[in-house]
Parts: C-alpha cells; structure tokens; sequence
C-alpha cells in the first residue's frame, strides 16, 4: 500500500507542479555549507576550521542559544578532527553525519512518550504564557489521545481569560473530546477546586487520561507561578507540559527555564512550528532545559499534531525529507485495497484514469496542505520554491475540470475530442485551454510513472512496491543470453553499496534529466 501511495504522490507531484516552512534559514544555510564541501577529495584542518564557521554562522542567524551552538560546534569538530586523523575520504558525507548526529542529540536523542500512571486517570497540566495556543492544544491533544485508544477529559480551570470556558468547549466540542466546566469563568471559581473536582469527575465516570488547562499570562510573574503550583499539588499531575510559542525564539527557552524553576516541567510542546522559518526555540529548549520536546503542532487543524522525533526533524532540517512522518499518516488516510489498485493500474499500459487521480488526490488532500506533503519527500529542496507556490485553489479547479468529465472520459482520456474538450470547459468554468493542459500534463506524467515503474529510466530503479513484476522476467531473460560479465560494472547503479546512508547534502538527491525537466518547465498555473 505504501509503494502505491507515493507513487501516486509522485505522480501528483508532476501534475500540479509546484518543504515545509520549518527551519528553512537554517536549512538553506547548511545545503551551502555541504556543496562547498563536495569537490574535496580529503579534509584538512583549515577546511575543518571554515566549515564549522560556517555552521556556526548558520546556527546563530537562526536564533539557536549561545551555549548550544558553542556545544555543537565542538562535539562536529572533534568528530571531524578523528576523521581527519582516520584519513577518510568523502568528507563532505562525513560531516553531514556528524551534524546528522548532533542534531539529533541538541533535540532530545529520542522521542519520549507520555508516562501514563499505574492507576488512571492520568492526568496532563498544560501550563504556559498566554497566546501560546494551550486551549487548542488541548484538544489536539485529546485528538491525539482518542486515536491511541484512551478516553481523555478537557478540564477548564484557565477561569480568567474571558471567554475561555466557552473556547475549551467550542475545541471539546470540534475535536470529539468531553469536556469539564462546572465553573462559568471571567474571573469566576476556583480552578484549584475546578482541577481537584475534574479528577474525582474522571474516576466516576471512567476516563483514563486528564488534561487540565490551566491560565497564562501576558509575562511570567508571581501570582500565575504561584497558582500553577497549586493546581499541580491538588491533581499530582503524571506529566507537567510547558506549551512554547516556537515563534518568539530565544525568549520562549527564558520563559520555559523560569517556568521549570518556579513550578516543575516534565516536557515541552511546541505550537506554531509551522510558522517559524528559523527554528531556534526547537534547536535550544531541550538542551539548555534538559526536559524532552514531547509534542509539535505544525498547523491550525485540530490533527496538525504528533509526538516530536529527533531523528526525524534533524533528517528535515539537513533536506533529507521526513518520510516516516510521511508513511505514518499515508497508513491513516489512504485505503489499502484502493491504494493498491491504483498502483497496479498505473503499472499497467493507460488503464491509470483521472478518476483514479481524483480519487487518490482527496485522499492525499486528507493529510494536510499539498506544499506540506511534498516538502517531506527527499530532495524536494530542489524545488522548493515550485512547492511553496502550490496554490489549493489550482487544486480545486483540477477537481472541477475531472467532475465534469462523464466516466467513460475519465477512465480514457484518449476520446476526448474538441466538442468534449469544449463541454468540459464549460461545465468546470475554466478555459479549453486550461482542459487541455491539464490532460497533456497527465498523459505525460502517467507515461513518466510507468517508465519509473518499471525502472526504465536512466539511474532509477523501480518504484517501491512496484517494480517487481515490471522488471523481472523479461529484462533478466535478456540478461542470461549475454556474454561476459564485465559490461554490467560499469552501470552507475553498480557502485550503490559504496554509497553511504546519508546523502551528501540536501542537493545530492538528483532527479533524472526526464522527470527534472517537467520541473524547470515554466509551465502556466491552473
């Protein structure tokens, strides 16, 4: 089902043209650094001393803590230095695995889940500043929790902020999550009574998991500490959350510190990931905290959240695309059954029609925002730009264009002749020129799909999960009949075990020349 899904993001990929916003300074910064390195054959230690200024350089500009960019440089450079020593080649793929590994380690080492107590209910206090999203966090945590099978309860003890009852109800209510409000707020209750009542509430009525979201402030002071630390002496919460804007940088990693001295922080959440283009608050918190990211939300929608990987956002920030995180949600959203046999249709000679598109373009469109999704492909660097410009509404105006093909049309494109052509037009209120573009563009990629499939194109091998029946038989047969051995060792796809498991920087991930062109291509918009 996985080989299936990606081949059709592929071949949507093609189609509309276009990672995500999420340490793309830093990203950009380092993919220089890296292609500096490619044309030495051996690194010295003046290249040594210039990359890690570099790196440094990169590291600052995109607000990472002092102390952490002095660590990091460090622990890269003596690596280096070993390496040196060692005499190995390739040094540009040997940095990229020690920043690889260092990355990594500044973000936490490991994902790190939510303890849940021996006894339930496990309670969660949400603490934080105000405007750090809490109360949306909340439920999408809740969210969260109901997919891995527990039963949450939003508890509103945040009773100062006007209007922020009704808003924890309103997410409950959107997001599937009970939600408990004996207390009407604006300044009204007791939350330390709210939160000690919340749990005997919980007890009696079987809930396994508690989330209590608490009250921020405009700044850190007294009085908010002070109550947040009664709160967690009434609940004896299982996991104390600090929620972080990563959008104002250094000062969120100020505000955690005072927050994990004043009351006592188990983990952290970071919001608004997705707008932050410098990272430097995600880059800092764990290592100058030395509490765990727990949790990232990188969106606005209620499912725009998951547990936070180190290894996966290093992999992100380096450009190597994050394709776990991709495989994960393909495996929610997309049917298996259908997913296959949209796959090996696209195998097979013009029976992948536009209806097959559509159908796997929604499923696709279920995940989030296209430009997020391809962002996590490897090597979408490359054309980062294309992506960031994919516009929904073009989107949209393909399913128009499909909608109003009759069935017979959308399975063969092949029949569509001028008067139809024209009749599509008119129903989709687009232009013939735009149908017409559109079904170009799919004949043309489809037939790039199946030459991947079947590997083939030059350098490529075929597609995960479909290749197999496409290029056995027939290209191992012609195989056997060949005389001599030595003409196969010089094929590039010969030297793959030599090869390292990173690449050497965010550009190394080369397309072929055939499925780049459709790229540079400086092709109208829908």
């Amino acid at each position: 089902m996985i080989g299936g899904t990606l081949s059709i993001l592929g071949l949507f990929k093609l189609i509309c043209e276009g990672p995500t916003q999420v340490f793309d300074t830093l990203q950009d910064r380092l993919a220089t650094v890296f292609k500096g390195l490619r044309s030495k054959g051996r690194l010295t230690e003046a290249d040594i001393d210039a990359t890690m200024r570099e790196i440094r350089i990169a590291l600052l500009e995109a607000d990472v803590n002092l102390a952490v960019v002095k660590e990091f440089v460090a622990a890269v450079k003596a690596r280096a230095l070993d390496a040196e020593l060692s005499k190995a080649l390739n040094p540009s793929q040997q940095v990229i695995k020690f920043v690889n590994d260092e990355l990594i380690s500044i973000l936490g080492g490991e994902a790190r889940p939510i303890r849940f107590a021996k006894r339930p209910p496990t309670v969660i206090m949400l603490a934080g500043l105000q405007g750090a999203g809490k109360t949306t966090l909340a439920g999408k945590l809740g969210i969260w929790l109901r997919e891995n099978r527990h039963t949450p309860l939003l508890v509103a003890a945040d009773l100062q902020r006007p209007n922020a009852v009704n808003q924890l109800q309103i997410v409950g209510e959107r997001a599937g999550v009970h939600v408990f409000a004996p207390e009407p707020g604006n300044g009204v209750g007791d939350p330390v009574d709210v939160a000690r009542r919340a749990i005997v509430h919980a007890e009696a009525k079987l809930y396994d998991v508690v989330i209590v979201d608490t009250a921020g402030r405009l700044g850190v002071d007294q009085e908010l500490m002070q109550q947040a630390a009664d709160i967690k002496a009434a609940v004896n919460p299982s996991e104390t959350l600090f929620v972080v804007d990563s959008m104002i940088g250094q000062d969120a990693v100020n505000t955690a510190k005072a927050f994990d001295e004043g009351v006592g922080v188990d983990g952290v959440v970071l919001t608004k990931l997705d707008g932050d283009a410098r990272g430097g608050a995600a880059l800092s918190i764990a290592r100058v905290l030395g509490k765990p990211i727990m949790f990232a939300s990188n969106g606005e929608g209620l499912t725009d959240f998951d547990m936070f990987h180190p290894d996966r956002m290093a992999s992100r920030i380096l450009g190597m695309g994050d394709m776990l995180t991709l495989i994960e949600q393909a495996e929610k959203t997309f049917d298996a059954e259908e997913s296959r046999a949209a796959a090996e249709k696209l195998m097979g000679k013009n029976k992948f029609g536009l209806q097959d598109f559509l159908s796997q373009m929604q499923q696709l469109r279920k995940m989030g925002p296209m430009s997020k999704i391809l962002g996590m492909l490897p090597g979408a660097g490359q054309f980062k730009d294309a992506i960031n410009e994919i516009d929904e509404k073009e989107i949209d105006r393909i399913e128009a264009i499909i909608h109003s093909m009759t069935p017979a049309e959308r399975d063969d494109v092949s029949i569509l002749n001028g008067s139809r052509r024209a009749r599509i037009a008119k129903g989709a209120g687009v232009q013939v020129s735009e149908v017409n573009k559109l079904v170009n563009r799919f004949v043309e990629a489809r037939k790039m799909m199946e030459s991947l499939a079947g590997g083939g194109m030059p350098g490529m091998p075929g597609m995960p999960g479909m290749g197999g029946r496409r290029s056995g038989s027939k290209r191992q047969q012609g195989k056997k009949g060949r005389k001599g051995g030595a003409r196969p060792a010089n094929r590039p796809v010969q030297q793959q075990p030599q090869a390292p498991q990173i690449p050497q920087s965010m550009d190394d991930f080369q397309l072929p020349p055939e499925l780049a062109k459709m790229f540079d291509q400086n092709k109208p918009k829908f």
